[in-house]
């Protein structure tokens, strides 16, 4: 069953929309999991992930998400938030 992304709303939350390889999504989850507190994790379909962080993570989810794109090859093709992650990040 298909469960559409929820849409983020408000200046609490910042999110980044990123696209992993299939094989690599358990591999995202955990290390958000691990990293208690920082993302929550939302899947479409495959790859394609939309994290969700309280402002004050901003920073760190940043960090995290740079990681994956130079480990995993991640994709970042969408970024709201305080000021974090600029378009000339995003590699689409």
């Amino acid at each position: 069953m298909r469960v559409p992304i929820p849409e983020v709303h408000g200046d609490e939350l910042v999110w980044r929309r990123v696209q992993v390889p299939v094989r690599d999504v358990a591999f995202v989850r955990g290390v958000l999991e691990a990293s208690e507190g920082l993302a929550c994790m939302f899947a479409e379909r495959g790859g394609d992930l939309l994290l969700v962080a309280p402002a004050s993570q901003e920073a760190t989810l940043d960090e995290v998400v740079q990681d994956f794109r130079r480990e995993l090859g991640a994709i970042v093709t969408r970024v709201s938030g305080r000021g974090g992650m600029k378009a000339d990040a995003l590699r689409v």
